[in-house]
């Protein structure tokens, strides 16, 4: 059985794609791409398909339709793919190495641990601990010198 029961999903022709012209799906396309990807907000826990669409002065059958023609995916996959890219750059910081996984989870966006590892099996194939352990190993220069204990003790007097 596959872990996290992850299923493909099947293409559906949904009529309202086609009723969207293609020059304001591109033109839509453009201000997604500045919105999620530049501005960041796929960092936003709270940022759905609904708020895109308004700061857009459209309809969420829009946002769903260009996500869906010119990324090949829904909402939520289109705004994950950014969240995971993210966190594969924190987990292989060294300065982020000591970061749980809930707070690398949190700082990409996501609202629970399930989720992102949910997202992040999805995408990658691995977890993210695996992910994380797997590239230190092949890169130890990256990982983070472990502080030394101290010798002498003090003691009172």
């Amino acid at each position: 059985m596959a872990k996290y029961n992850i299923t493909e999903r099947k293409e559906k022709e949904a009529a309202y794609r086609t009723m969207v012209s293609p020059q304001l799906m591109d033109e839509l396309k453009e201000k997604i791409l500045n919105i999620i990807v530049m501005q960041k907000k796929y960092k936003d826990k709270n940022y759905s398909a609904r708020k895109l669409a308004e700061d857009l002065g459209t309809n969420t059958r829009y946002i769903s339709a260009v996500v869906n023609v010119k990324f090949h995916m829904n909402y939520t996959s289109f705004v994950n793919k950014y969240r995971i890219e993210e966190a594969m750059s924190i987990l292989v910081d060294k300065r982020y190495q000591d970061l749980k996984m809930e707070e690398v989870s949190d700082m990409v966006g996501f609202s629970n641990r399930q989720s992102f590892y949910a997202s992040f099996y999805k995408i990658m194939k691995m977890t993210p601990r695996d992910y994380r352990v797997q590239h230190l190993a092949q890169h130890p220069a990256l990982q983070a010198p472990k502080e030394k204990k101290s010798a002498s003790v003090k003691t009172k007097a």
